[in-house]
């Protein structure tokens, strides 16, 4: 008897919605997903384009394995553009160590990064793409350093590196 109303109870309590984890940078699950880029192509194009890591992360939205971007620990001056369509995204002035083994940027270049909601692990979160070919680049998160506070934890295979002459 106990038993079965400790189970009951557990039951009821798991069933509960938690909002702990939403953040207020999230958009609204109503908000429909920009579709409208600049840069549009097929899904076959951008095959022929894109490595098939780069494919993955930029038009299907998957994650690279952490500590495993070449650049990751790049120090170089220059800027980390989208490894899609070449927008510029992200100074090297910007970048900093996570630790989490995903390139981090605290600022990205305004107006070239977009914005949407990510629910694919029980949770909202911010996903982040280029606004330009809306490439999936990573999401963002509110634990990062000063001045901003924010940490842009972005996937390596989206990005390229162009260095400063």
């Amino acid at each position: 008897m106990k038993f079965t109303v400790l189970i009951a109870v557990l039951a009821v309590m798991t069933s509960c919605k938690g909002i702990s984890q939403e953040k207020d940078m999230a958009k609204d699950k109503g908000q429909e997903k920009m579709k409208e880029f600049k840069v549009q192509k097929t899904e076959a194009e951008w095959k022929a384009e894109l490595t098939d890591a780069e494919f993955y992360v930029l038009r299907k939205a998957a994650t690279e394995n952490p500590f495993t971007s070449e650049l990751l620990d790049n120090k170089k001056k220059g800027t980390y553009v989208c490894a899609g369509c070449g927008t510029p995204l992200f100074k090297s002035e910007t970048k900093f160590d996570s630790g989490t083994g995903w390139p981090s940027f605290y600022q990205e270049i305004e107006g070239n990064v977009g914005y949407d909601v990510d629910y694919k692990i029980g949770y909202k979160r911010t996903e982040e793409h280029c606004a330009t070919c809306g490439g999936h680049l990573g999401h963002v998160f509110e634990d990062g350093p000063a001045p901003t506070g924010l940490r842009h934890c972005i996937n390596g295979v989206a990005l390229n590196f162009v260095e400063n002459k």
